[in-house]
């Protein structure tokens, strides 16, 4: 690769290889109105690979060489936005089906949540706040929340659960004594979840378009403000697989802008604002 970086202006050709190559991987449409952006947002991999221009790298991000590349990809083109307890009806929502799985959990039966597209982990957390709430003695049941998120980045931090104090709008300050420690050591307060809410969220990595490795039924599946980057037919495609993860009685949720055309013929009915379950229910 050349040390040298002469051009880093988008051409079309390139801008359609890394569409194209963005789709095939995860499903994200890019258009040509946000071309600019997505210059912008890749500039500094071809600084970091020392590749020229956008030929060299969209034809590096597409080799066998570029597997890794391809994550980074990714990386750059989504964005990471989110914060705790957004769009609190949910969670309103999520505190009455764990109220009435309680005497299941009580029975040895279980109890899964599934944040898809977790992001930096906020959502994760916020469901984890809020089991623990309804029921504290939920390190006693069989009760979970996997959090998955194709950015490998995002993962990570999440798995960390360490949040500067800007980055806690939405969390009480009952709360946030509950289940966080605070580190004032820093130029900024540092907010790290305890044990207890770690303990109850598996952080993994995980493309939405791929085989999913999960078997069992989930009671609640965030999906929310992910579906956004889909097309059309990338979103119909991917109703069926959510509706075959939920239990019958379960409950899917989406992002405020997001909506399933026509539930009713995908087997779903809706249930409150970006709220669906399955129509067996």
């Amino acid at each position: 690769m050349s040390a040298g970086v002469c051009d880093l202006t988008l051409d079309p050709k390139s801008f359609r290889t890394i569409a194209d190559l963005a789709y095939r991987e995860s499903g994200l449409t890019l258009v040509e109105e946000k071309a600019s952006m997505i210059q912008s947002r890749l500039r500094p991999r071809l600084r970091i690979l020392g590749l020229r221009d956008f030929a060299q790298y969209s034809a590096f991000v597409g080799s066998d060489a570029g597997t890794d590349e391809r994550k980074q990809l990714i990386s750059a083109l989504t964005t990471n936005v989110t914060h705790f307890f957004r769009e609190n009806h949910h969670f309103k929502t999520l505190e009455k089906v764990i109220d009435a799985r309680l005497p299941e959990l009580r029975a040895g039966k279980r109890m899964r949540i599934w944040s898809a597209g977790c992001s930096n982990g906020q959502e994760a957390y916020s469901a984890a706040m809020t089991l623990l709430e309804r029921c504290p003695k939920a390190a006693e049941y069989d009760l979970r929340i996997l959090a998955t998120d194709i950015d490998p980045q995002v993962v990570s931090f999440a798995r960390r659960g360490s949040y500067a104090a800007r980055l806690m709008d939405g969390v009480s300050e009952t709360l946030r004594k509950t289940y966080f420690d605070r580190d004032t050591g820093g130029q900024e307060p540092l907010f790290t979840a305890k044990p207890e809410l770690k303990n109850l969220i598996h952080f993994n990595e995980l493309n939405l378009l791929a085989p999913w490795p999960m078997r069992g039924s989930f009671d609640v599946i965030f999906c929310r403000n992910v579906v956004i980057y889909f097309d059309l037919a990338t979103q119909t495609g991917l109703w069926p697989r959510f509706l075959k993860a939920l239990r019958p009685d379960g409950h899917l949720f989406l992002g405020h802008s997001e909506r399933i055309a026509a539930p009713e013929s995908l087997g779903f009915c809706t249930d409150g604002p970006t709220s669906y379950r399955p129509l067996t229910s």
